[in-house]
């Protein structure tokens, strides 16, 4: 199956259904930049007391070429939301099907465009989708609480990472680089930055950073050995002292 081919299974297997309301894609779709590495990532709004049904009636719109793999994440998911993940037989690994069913009581659609982009609607039988956006008020105020929380603790776990680059030991002293140093400088770049998508860490940077930020990042991932991830360590520590400053 293609994207299109199933995309079109979707909408005509859920538009009749009068407990689904509403059917959008999300993901790259709503970046405009779908590629043929792209999966499907698409929600769906039904009555609460037929979400299961909408999961069955996916399952059997796709008995024909057939699921290879389903995987439903166990409830309550972190969103709060329930959603499935489907790999179709006969067609690329690519096009994971990524399913998401809401119910309608639940306001918390993840629509906002500053976080998700401008999804493409399939259908809005009861004019349910709204244009959400960041509360920005709300936004300001944690980032600020955030930045004073990384103020406090980044310092604090440094010895974490050159411990263990002095002990010689490769792989604990990389883990720490990357949770310790990497992650907070990454995170208070997407503050800068890219604030609404603050907590993606790496996901998305080469589009939501400036190009020559993205690529310093990544150089600051590759290493060659102890004394490589020792320079890059103190680079990587400077850089996120010196944006720290910045934003006092």
């Amino acid at each position: 199956m293609t994207r299109e081919t199933i995309l079109e299974r979707l909408r005509s297997t859920l538009e009749p259904l009068s407990y689904v309301d509403a059917m959008w894609e999300g993901g790259s779709a709503a970046f405009n930049r779908v590629d043929e590495w792209s999966d499907i990532d698409v929600q769906v709004i039904c009555n609460d007391e037929r979400v299961e049904d909408a999961f069955t009636a996916v399952e059997n719109a796709f008995a024909d070429p057939g699921i290879e793999t389903r995987y439903r994440l166990p409830e309550p998911t972190w969103h709060g939301h329930s959603q499935a993940f489907y790999s179709l037989a006969d067609t690329s690994p690519f096009l994971m099907l990524d399913f998401v069913v809401m119910k309608r009581s639940n306001p918390r659609r993840m629509r906002e465009i500053e976080i998700h982009g401008e999804s493409v609607v399939h259908f809005d039988k009861e004019n349910v989708l709204t244009e959400d956006h960041v509360n920005q008020e709300e936004l300001s105020d944690r980032l600020k609480r955030r930045l004073e929380e990384m103020a406090t603790t980044f310092d604090l776990f440094q010895p974490l990472v050159i411990k263990e680059i002095y002990r010689g030991n490769r792989a604990e002293a990389l883990q720490f680089y990357h949770g310790m140093t990497l992650r907070p400088l990454v995170e208070v770049l997407r503050i800068k930055h890219s604030p609404a998508r603050h907590n993606f860490h790496v996901r998305y940077i080469y589009h939501d950073l400036p190009h020559d930020i993205a690529e310093r990042i990544e150089s600051l991932f590759f290493v060659t050995g102890l004394d490589d991830l020792e320079k890059k360590f103190r680079e990587a520590g400077e850089w996120f002292r010196e944006e720290l400053r910045t934003k006092n």
